[in-house]
């Protein structure tokens, strides 16, 4: 779900720097009003590290690969954080592997960045769920984590779809996002239970690791 340099037109790129760069603010400015935003710093960088790995471990399924995400889950433990360690994690995979690029960096944040970000406000909706605490921690954990890896598959094939080179064959290429679409339902279902089983250890044991409460 990267998308490399030289695939999407320069008005493109502009704009989804563009947008990258308002979330951004937007989640350094909820930041900055916690009472002590440098204390989950740690966390977020070793889930950054997570991310950065996972990433760029490719599992070969025709006609394409796959890999472990892990931005539902990011977003469910970091919150606001999400967004900037993702972006982090993006530009050092395209400087050191070139998986994803500079060019792109912005539209791949955005694949990735957002449905972190969703997936924050769909495990925060459990507080106003009236329901034994652990049962609604998975079954939100779950959704947010599976939702996540869905949307960004989702995100990641309209822009390919909608950006398609001329000379590349369409029809062809339209069949392969297809085809990785529905296979990303796989890791999808994978990346939920991970999440929920988790979020629950979590709320078990040390609650307050949790961005959501």
């Amino acid at each position: 779900m990267h998308i490399p340099d030289g695939f999407i037109s320069p008005s493109v790129a502009i704009a989804s720097y563009a947008v990258t760069g308002g979330v951004t603010w937007y989640c350094l400015h909820k930041i900055n009003k916690q009472k002590n935003p440098q204390a989950k710093i740690p966390k977020a960088a070793l889930l950054t590290v997570a991310f950065f790995v996972v990433n760029v471990i490719n599992i070969p399924i025709p006609p394409s690969s796959l890999h472990f995400v892990l931005n539902g889950l990011m977003g469910v433990v970091l919150g606001y954080y999400a967004f900037p360690a993702i972006l982090i994690a993006l530009f050092f995979q395209a400087v050191m592997f070139q998986h994803g690029g500079i060019s792109t960096l912005g539209v791949n944040a955005i694949i990735m960045g957002f449905p972190a970000l969703l997936a924050y406000y769909i495990f925060r909706l459990r507080n106003q769920v009236k329901m034994n605490e652990q049962r609604r921690t998975k079954i939100f954990a779950f959704i947010a984590g599976g939702g996540a890896v869905i949307l960004a598959a989702t995100i990641f094939s309209v822009v390919i779809i909608t950006t398609i080179p001329a000379d590349i064959d369409a029809q062809t290429e339209r069949r392969a996002i297809y085809a990785g679409l529905i296979a990303y339902t796989i890791p999808a279902v994978f990346e939920g239970i991970f999440t929920m089983m988790l979020a629950s250890f979590l709320d078990r044991v040390k609650p307050e690791l949790l961005e959501s409460r």
